[in-house]
């Protein structure tokens, strides 16, 4: 089967790697521009191009798909299939209605829920129990297409998006490659999605990374891990910017919340809203590395009984 993928970020990788390792035929790649990155903003290859290039595959990179200019070129490669992993851009009508299997797009939720540009950050966020990765035809709306295969996983107590991004860019290849069998076998089933059931999940922004400490526990330490690793949860210390990278429950304590209330090789306790705590291990000030709590007071001191905000 001739097919074209459409992908940029490292979430896509191990589904063209996969692609590339199976018996299908990547016949061309389309990912997004190279763009500036890095303090020397030097003009960086998106990670689907360096895979591609290395493996010789066409690789285009159109800055928009809008005005008819690809189109000449997907009539030459004629693939049979297009897969779509996190490329990065709504895809025009000539594109989705092109190929003889359609599109088929992986995405990184249990649709209908978190439909959208963040779903595994906000799964972590709203303290989801268990989330994974869905193939779906694609079409016009975003995300509503009919579902083909789903692949299921417990989300862990304390477990990152970060981390949870790492394993699901692993089952979504697995999926995608047992979706592309069962379409050549005829055994697909698509299923209708029920919108009743749905909700968005959009970008994140840096503006939801602050600490609101009048919260509960729970969703201080949900917050914590849904915007690690990008943007990274903060709060302010005596006026100073502090990064919060991780934090597990802890005890109950009376007081104000925000409130330090211990500070030691164990970390940083610190008062929420419900009148639990959190303990936070991993914290960064500006100009200096992330690191442990007690790695931290080796070398600084952190004053119990100040408020963060």
């Amino acid at each position: 089967m001739n097919i074209l993928f459409m992908g940029t970020p490292d979430f896509a990788v191990p589904c063209l790697k996969a692609l590339i390792e199976s018996s299908y035929n990547v016949c061309s790649v389309v990912t997004q521009p190279d763009k500036p990155a890095g303090r020397g903003h030097r003009l960086t290859p998106p990670p689907v191009k360096v895979l591609a290039e290395e493996h010789d595959i066409p690789v285009f990179q159109p800055e928009t798909l809008k005005d008819f200019a690809f189109k000449e070129q997907l009539e030459k490669l004629n693939p049979e299939l297009i897969i779509v992993v996190a490329y990065g851009k709504i895809l025009p009508e000539y594109i989705l209605d092109f190929p003889k299997h359609g599109c088929i797009n992986m995405h990184a939720s249990l649709l209908p829920k978190y439909r959208g540009a963040g779903p595994i950050q906000w799964s972590v966020l709203n303290g989801e129990e268990k989330t994974g990765v869905t193939s779906m035809l694609m079409e016009k709306g975003l995300d509503t297409g009919d579902m083909l295969l789903k692949s299921e996983t417990t989300i862990g107590e304390y477990e990152t998006a970060s981390e949870l991004h790492d394993r699901l860019m692993v089952m979504g290849a697995d999926l995608l490659i047992e979706t592309i069998d069962a379409l050549k076998n005829g055994t697909l089933k698509p299923e209708k999605q029920v919108d009743s059931l749905s909700c968005y999940a959009p970008m994140i922004s840096k503006e939801m990374a602050r600490i609101d400490w009048s919260k509960p526990a729970r969703e201080v330490i949900n917050l914590i891990c849904g915007m690690n690793s990008w943007p990274v949860a903060h709060t302010n210390y005596l006026g100073e910017f502090m990064k919060v990278y991780r934090a597990v429950l802890g005890n109950t304590a009376k007081g104000e919340f925000g409130k330090i209330v211990s500070a030691n090789s164990k970390g940083l306790e610190v008062i929420c809203g419900d009148g639990k705590t959190i303990i936070i291990d991993e914290i960064q000030f500006k100009g200096s590395k992330a690191m442990q709590v007690k790695d931290y007071l080796n070398g600084h001191e952190i004053k119990v009984g100040e408020i963060l905000g």
